[in-house]
């Protein structure tokens, strides 16, 4: 099973950006969770960050024909604006988790709401990097039940 763990714009700079909300560690530290939690999980993932929409699409898309098994995704500020990642997603039908670092419906009103989440077969948000490792698990228990 392989999946794909895409980070949108600014989760590059987790450590330096808002450390109050996003944590200390940095992204190279999130990255290493990362392939340990699916290490973990017997799962194969392959990463990808990027700070631009279309990239973030073009990635999407060609995990479909890779054959990528799931997706977790954290779009950063796409989340909240980006219906091109959702179709992306509605495209690829590749269940998929969405997961953020901090609690959106906590945040400012116009960062409640998700787009993603429509495509998304689970939400977890506001658990920090154990977010990821929670979507992890979900997403291959998810498509092992299929």
């Amino acid at each position: 099973m392989k999946f794909l763990v895409i980070n949108g714009p600014n989760l590059n700079m987790v450590g330096i950006r808002e450390p109050d909300i996003y944590g200390k560690k940095d992204f190279a530290a999130l990255q290493d969770y990362i392939r340990e939690q699916c290490a973990e999980a017997g799962v194969e993932c392959e990463l990808f960050q990027h700070n631009h929409e279309g990239s973030i699409v073009d990635r999407i898309q060609q995990a479909y024909f890779e054959k990528i098994d799931g997706i977790v995704i954290n779009p950063g500020a796409y989340t909240h604006t980006s219906v091109a990642i959702l179709d992306a997603l509605k495209a690829v039908a590749i269940p998929t988790v969405e997961v953020h670092l901090s609690a959106i419906e906590k945040r400012e009103s116009f960062r409640q709401f998700s787009y993603v989440s429509l495509a998304a077969v689970k939400t977890i948000a506001g658990k920090g990097f154990d977010g990821y490792g929670e979507g992890i698990r979900f997403l291959k228990e998810y498509i092992e039940g299929k």
